[in-house]
Parts: C-alpha cells; structure tokens; sequence
C-alpha cells in the first residue's frame, strides 16, 4: 500500500500560472487603491517614474528627443513584461511549497512602495495602494497555489494510488483541475473588475470638465495682431501661429498626464522672500490678464528639429507675483516645482525682467491651456530652453540660490541658465523631395529669442551665400520665416542655411548635441531637380 507523496509539485504551466494571476491581482488592487486615494499612488504608475528616474541620463534623452507618445506605451509595455517575469519566476520557484514565490511577490511589492514613496508629489496615504497591492498578490498566490495542490484525499489518509498531483508530470486529476481554473477565472475577473473601477475612479480627477468650466479668457491687454506677411507657409514654412494641437510636447510625464482641476490648484511661492504668497487659479484669472505671443524651444532640439513651436500666451506678468512677494537680495533661482514633483531652476534676473515678459500663463491661443500643456498653470519665460523656463502644472516657486537647489535636469548635467541659441531650418524642399527644374524656392525659419534675426543667408551645392528675404518681424520673442529663389539645373543638389541675430553673431557651422545647452550648426536639405 502507497502513501500520498508527502510534497505534491504543481505542473510548470500551473505554477507560472499561479505567479501571473497573484501580479494581476496586485496590479490591480493596487491600481483600485491609487483610484481612490491618488492616481499616481498606483504602483505601475510610481515604478514607471522610477525606471524613468534612476535610468541613465542619456537614455533618457534620448527617448524624449525621439520616441514622442510612443514613451508611454514603451514604458508601460517595460514594466508589464518584468512583472510577467516576475510572476513566472514566482511560481516555478514554488512548484512545492508556496513561500518562495510568496517571499518574492512581497519582495516586488515593497519595491513598488518603495517607488510610491520616492515620489514627491504623491501623498502620504498613497503608500496604501503599493501596500494593498502587495498583500493581495501575496494572498492571491498562496489561494491558488493550495487550491491547485489540494486533493480530494486528506494528505494523511492512506489510499492505494494517487492521482490528485503527478508528482512528476503535476497533473492536477479532473475535480482538481476544475476547482483550480474557476478560482483562476474568478481572480482573471476580480482583478478585471478591480483595475476598471480603479481606473475610473482616477477619471474622477480628470481636468478635461474642469478647463472647460474656465471659459473664454479675455486679455485685457491683447497682443498685437500677427501681421499678414508674417510666414510664408505657401511656400512650405509651417504657419505663424502653432495650433494647439500640433505644438510640440517635450516632458518627463511619461506615463500619464497630470490631472489638476482649477478649483483644486494652488501656487505657493516662498523662500528668500519678504512675504510667502498662495494663489489660488480665481485670484490669477482675476487679475488684468495679457496676452504674449511668444516661441518656446526645447534644448533636445537637434539642428533643422521638430521642437520649436508659437503660440499666443495668456497670463499675469510672473514679475508682478514675484514682487508681491518680495525677493530678497542674493536669490538667483526660481527654483518651480510641477505637481508630478518635476522641479526647474530659472534665473531670477530672467524671471525678473520687464523686457523679457515672463508670465504665469493660463491660456493659449485662444482658450485655457491644454491638459498636457500644463493646464492649470505653467511658466513661459523667452528666450531660456524649456527646461529651466517652462514648468507646466506648476504649484510651487522657491526663491534660493543655484548653489543651494539643484533641478531635475541640472542633475543630470544639463546647462543651467540656458539661453536659447541662434538657429535656423529649411522647411521646403523638403529632404530628398522632388521638384521641378527652373527658379526653386528655399523657405524656412529661424530664432534668436529676446535678440532678433536681423539676417539670414543659403548656399547651394557650396557655392556663394544668398541673403534671404526676411518675413515681418512680430516681436524679437519670435521666430521669423525666411525665403529665396534660386535657380537650379537638373540633378541633385544641397541647400544650407545660416542666420544672424541682431548682435551680430552669425550661427556657428560646426555640429553640437543638443545636451546640455543646446544644438549648433548649419541646417542643409539635399533634394533632386528635375
């Protein structure tokens, strides 16, 4: 007469099982818990930030120059396959006895409270979310790791064969097996109904109802009417204006955008200060609004890149709030904080500047500013590369010393004041187009912001500079289209372009990085005439 094997091993299918299940069920308790207290306290969501924060700074760079909205999907995609492989390691290390798969799934879940609590801008009571998640997996995993190794024989009864658990092959017998897939569809489905309701409960934070209560925002001093010979976008520059839509978005909101209702947002501004100062969204819309049309540039622009975009902001002067509150001498950071903890360093004597027009800007181009650009609120400082110049969903303004903050990217080894360089692109022809033999026109755009193009020039195939016809000049905050005909035989040739600002500094031709403080060199397009 045989005994029941004293320890039953589960199948590798059934084990891996086990450990994918106990990570959804995490996962998605988690993310339930992080509904109701704080989105961003949903563990995904805080180890994403994590990856992002602790991967290496030129990866990192590298991603936000080029991957655009594919960031997101790619990180999500990251964390979901190390979970999986997590939950599949999980299990085969327990084809016997739970605990090392238990050991491991707690191990994955204090790492996501860990992240959770690495994050500034998440609450105190956001630790709950990782916490939950990690009780859940691990309860989860001990559930169905006893259910699929239960028997329908007491382990202690003697029985002449046994068939409940093959401790070779672990195949569970049919009563077993049955009782082992309702109770993994049940998990399948509690976690599916868990992570749905979690998900809608974040949606309760959506900023989307609450920009369109914001109405119309009527500046009271409105900016001057673009002029009509302003772009030449009939001859391929991009129009003067950027359509919200199509501006360009360079941030470190990898996962989700942040969710910031106007009746909820709140700006302290502090520090070396005279007089701490809270605003609320009403006391800024209250005040006499402007309106300011101004070009933004990103510093991971490369030469000829996307990131370069116009729009008409509107706000209160950042000067005047920066006065309320009284800067004390010595102070030379603005030191901004996003409401997803993302910080920036400004240079007050910019923020500070009467000419330069920084403002708190809480539209743009006609309405509220955009969700992802930053609505509530964000910072748009001319002629400073975005990073040190335009926090968006900003909640909080130090005044402190370069020496005594370091931003986000400055710790990283990006620039730290930041002016943006002089730089021009050939919008059309475009590379490798194809155009029609005789006079081909050369058009495209160049900046020097708070300085001024006073010249731009193009060459063809090496040969003497051409100047260019500039377009009206709106302000010196501004780009300025360019273009020039040329005549061309048939064949393939290059054309390169070349501005110079209003000082008297021509664009340099060698070749820079965009990090840390930006791009040069010339811009060239090789195209065909035919």
């Amino acid at each position: 007469m045989d005994t029941v094997d004293a320890g039953p091993r589960l199948g590798r299918l059934v084990a891996a099982l086990v450990g994918v299940l106990s990570v959804l069920a995490a996962v998605a308790v988690g993310h339930l818990v992080g509904g109701l207290i704080d989105p961003t306290a949903s563990p995904v969501i805080a180890v994403g930030n994590s990856v992002r924060d602790l991967t290496p700074p030129s990866v990192t760079e590298w991603a936000i120059a080029n991957l655009g909205d594919a960031k997101k999907a790619l990180v999500f995609a990251g964390v979901g396959v190390m979970l999986l492989v997590v939950g599949v390691v999980a299990g085969l290390l327990s084809r016997r006895r739970p605990w090392p798969g238990m050991a491991l799934a707690a191990a994955v879940g204090l790492a996501g409270l860990l992240s959770v609590l690495d994050q500034p801008s998440v609450p105190a009571a956001g630790a709950l979310a990782p916490a939950a998640g990690l009780v859940a997996g691990v309860a989860v995993f001990y559930w169905l790791h006893t259910t699929a190794t239960r028997t329908r024989t007491a382990a202690a009864t003697p029985v002449t064969t046994v068939t409940p658990v093959d401790t070779a092959g672990g195949r569970l017998d049919a009563t077993s097996r049955r009782r082992f897939l309702w109770t993994s569809a049940g998990v399948v489905v509690g976690a599916g109904a868990a992570g749905g309701a979690g998900e809608l409960l974040a949606g309760r934070n959506d900023a989307t109802a609450s920009r369109a209560a914001v109405g119309e925002l009527v500046p009271r001093s409105p900016a001057p009417p673009i002029p009509s010979g302003a772009d030449f976008a009939a001859e391929g520059t991009p129009r003067f204006l950027t359509a919200n839509r199509d501006f360009y978005r360079v941030d470190t909101a990898l996962l989700s955008v942040p969710q910031v209702r106007a009746e909820d947002w709140l700006l302290r501004i502090h520090g070396m200060v005279e007089d701490t100062r809270t605003f609320t969204f009403n006391d800024i819309r209250r005040r006499p609004l402007v309106e300011r049309t101004i070009t933004m540039t990103c510093v991971s622009n490369e030469v000829g890149g996307p990131y370069v975009s116009t729009a008409n902001f509107v706000g209160v002067p950042l000067r005047d709030l920066l006065r309320e509150a009284g800067v004390r001498s010595g102070s030379d950071q603005l030191f901004s904080t996003s409401v997803d903890g993302w910080t920036a360093g400004t240079p007050v004597d910019a923020a500070m500047d009467p000419t330069r027009g920084a403002l708190l800007a809480i539209g743009m181009n006609g309405e509220p500013l955009p969700v992802e650009h930053g609505f509530p609120a964000r910072m748009v400082i001319p002629g400073l590369y975005g990073f040190v110049s335009a926090t968006k969903w900003v909640v909080d303004m130090e005044l402190t010393t370069f020496d005594a903050k370091e931003a986000y990217w400055r710790k990283r080894d990006w620039g730290v004041k930041a002016p943006i360089r002089t730089q021009s692109r050939i919008d059309a022809p475009r590379a490798f187009a194809t155009v029609a033999r005789g006079k081909v026109t050369i058009a495209g755009i160049s900046w020097a912001q708070t300085i001024g193009i006073a010249k731009v020039e193009v060459r063809v195939d090496g040969g003497p500079w051409q100047t260019a016809e500039l377009a009206t000049e709106v302000n010196s905050q501004t780009w300025r289209m360019w273009r020039t005909d040329v005549g061309l035989g048939p064949g393939t040739h290059r054309a390169e372009v070349r501005a110079t600002d209003r000082r008297g500094s021509t664009q340099p031709q060698d070749r820079i990085p965009p990090i840390p403080d930006g791009a040069t060199g010339w811009h060239s397009t090789t195209f065909t005439v035919r």
